[in-house]
């Protein structure tokens, strides 16, 4: 077990989230955590939680604003469908979509994702999207700002069935190292398996040290970025009682562990 650490919130740049770093480093970054993410079982913990939230929103459809390289999305998918159970559909939406990705998970799994081609803020998300779904974002909330995070759950609170948010880690940076190993296979298997600039991603990867610097830097300030719960709970506070709201733990090995927070509007 590792100890709670009381760290400030330190919202520091992270290559993978910046317009001025290469697309193909961005690109590695982003692809490289959702394998770690489905190598590592670091979302399998998550599943109880999110169907109870899928259950008690009562939707068959989640619009996932911050779908990245449709990692999360997949490996939900397939840990319900192997448990003999039927996963909601999933909508992959971003500000900066990966269609590439989501093409592939779509044609995975035709029935269960579907995506949005074109550009979505998830601080105002159009009634037409927004409509009759439930939103998650997981392994992102991290990346706003407290002032768009706050936007963000307003949003949903006005527009949609509910909200999930869930992190694969808490504020601690010695939790980093609990998926370091899957992380670097990750990393390194990452240009054979990428569908686009995969030269460009090799070189990155074995000819420089950028990646590798890049993807640690970026693991060590996510941990350093993500909200805690009473950061969290203070966000939603001023929107009113018109949801409820739940905070929990998900665990992937003896000292990994995530969280989750997720609101509901009140029956």
């Amino acid at each position: 077990m590792l100890p709670s650490m009381a760290l400030p919130r330190l919202h520091l740049f992270e290559f993978n989230d910046s317009s001025w770093a290469p697309r193909a480093l961005r690109d590695t970054i982003v692809e490289s955590l959702s394998r770690t993410l489905a190598w590592g079982h670091l979302l399998r913990g998550l599943v109880a939680p999110f169907e109870e939230f899928v259950a008690r929103a009562g939707v068959d459809e989640v619009l996932d604003v911050c779908a990245g390289a449709a990692g999360p999305a997949r490996i939900l998918v397939d840990e319900i469908r192997s448990a003999g159970r039927k996963p909601p559909r999933f909508i992959l939406s971003d500000l900066q979509p990966q269609v590439d990705a989501w093409q592939a998970a779509s044609a995975e799994f035709p029935d269960e994702i579907r995506f949005i081609a074109d550009p979505v803020d998830a601080t105002a998300i159009p009634p037409a999207i927004a409509g009759g779904r439930a939103r998650i974002i997981i392994n992102a909330f991290h990346h706003f700002s407290p002032a768009l995070a706050q936007s963000i759950l307003r949003d949903a609170v006005d527009g949609s069935a509910g909200v999930f948010i869930a992190e694969a880690w808490e504020r601690n940076p010695l939790r980093f190292g609990t998926f370091v190993p899957v992380g670097v296979l990750a990393l390194l298997a990452n240009p054979f398996l990428s569908a686009r600039r995969r030269w460009q991603k090799l070189a990155l990867t074995f000819a420089s040290p950028v990646v590798v610097a890049a993807s640690l830097w970026d693991g060590l300030v996510s941990t350093m970025r993500v909200y805690n719960r009473q950061e969290l709970e203070a966000m939603v506070a001023p929107l009113g009682d018109r949801f409820e709201w739940t905070w929990g733990h998900h665990r992937y090995s003896p000292a990994g562990r995530g969280y989750y927070f997720y609101g509901v509007p009140r029956r």
